[in-house]
């Protein structure tokens, strides 16, 4: 029988009703409790990590979690980390890129309704979660409603529904129905997984709407050395007869902030090429272009690049070499 570690980090599915609204409370023993098929299933070890609302999370709890299964790893066969739906497609991405290439399955999976609600999804979701710990392929991956995602590829594309999350630009690895797995894809792994244990967080992600002030951008760039803009369909900065966006991501450049440009429209990836608002930008200045990757994925590995070198040259290299499959078009490839 297979030996997973289950993490709690809070979330929906461990919360309680308080006059306030619903509050992180339930730790992974107790909803263990609620699904006695999981004993069946695998020999369960848990540790109660965090207690948090997803809306909480920050990049040091993605550090505290692949801290823990970092310590861990070679004591269990897989994990499965119980985590809110708000900001999990940011979780999973950013541990995409502090665990690579695990030969062992790490699976995050939550609700979008407590685990003590008569309709809740979180049953299914915490079982299909152990059977893909115990029977899957290695890697980070989102786990829920059925569908297995993965970690670099994850979108929240529905706030309430059962449905809640999307595979971007990517088909989804496996779907679990009545507890059997069809599994399409395979993740690579290597014999041991590399782990990471730095992230720059000094990232900023700007995401334009018809009218935004060129000061915006200018304190954007000011205060982040990182900065990420989602900007219009394929790619592009608004241009201004005099000035404005342009000159002030070409002073950023200069001075050492890393600009990646992607797209806020959901599928099929940007390129800054088809349109003069783009292609000058990218002609003339030393920018990245995220391409088909999810804005969590840039996010994540964004941070991940900039806690190893600040060096264009080097970050470059880093952003367009896929990890996880986070990148599948580049123009630098």
């Amino acid at each position: 029988m297979k030996k997973i570690l289950m993490i709690g980090t809070g979330g929906t599915i461990a919360s309680e009703m308080t006059p306030e609204g619903l509050t992180p409370e339930l730790n992974p023993e107790q909803l263990l409790s609620f699904i006695p098929r999981i004993a069946e299933i695998c020999q369960v070890e848990c540790l109660m990590l965090y207690s948090l609302d997803s809306t909480n999370i920050h990049p040091e709890h993605w550090l505290g979690v692949a801290r823990c299964i970092r310590e861990n790893y070679d004591k269990y066969d897989g994990f499965v980390v119980s985590h809110g739906t708000d900001t999990m497609a940011y979780t999973a991405a950013a541990l995409s890129y502090l665990v690579q290439d695990s030969p062992k399955p790490i699976v995050l999976t939550g609700a979008q309704k407590p685990i003590w609600f008569d309709s809740t999804d979180s049953k299914r979701n915490l079982t299909d979660a152990f059977l893909y710990a115990c029977r899957g392929c290695g890697g980070v991956q989102i786990v829920f409603n059925g569908k297995v995602i993965l970690g670099t590829r994850a979108r929240k594309t529905c706030s309430k529904s059962f449905q809640a999350f999307s595979s971007v630009n990517y088909p989804d690895l496996a779907v679990l129905q009545d507890e059997h797995l069809l599994q399409y894809i395979r993740c690579d792994c290597h014999e041991k997984p590399t782990f990471y244990d730095r992230l720059d967080t000094n990232v900023g992600l700007l995401k334009l709407i018809p009218g935004t002030r060129p000061e915006l951008v200018a304190f954007m760039a000011e205060h982040y050395d990182g900065l990420i803009i989602e900007s219009f369909g394929v790619g592009g900065l608004p241009e201004y007869e005099s000035g404005g966006f342009y000159d002030i991501i070409r002073a950023a450049v200069e001075k050492g902030k890393i600009v990646v440009m992607t797209t806020q429209v959901p599928n099929e990836g940007s390129d800054l090429t088809v349109y003069h608002v783009g292609g000058h930008l990218k002609s003339t200045l030393r920018l990245l272009e995220a391409y088909d990757m999810t804005t969590e994925a840039a996010v994540a590995k964004l941070m991940w690049i900039m806690g190893q070198t600040r060096d264009f040259e080097t970050a470059q290299e880093l952003f367009y070499r896929p990890v996880a499959h986070d990148i599948l078009y580049s123009g630098e490839s």
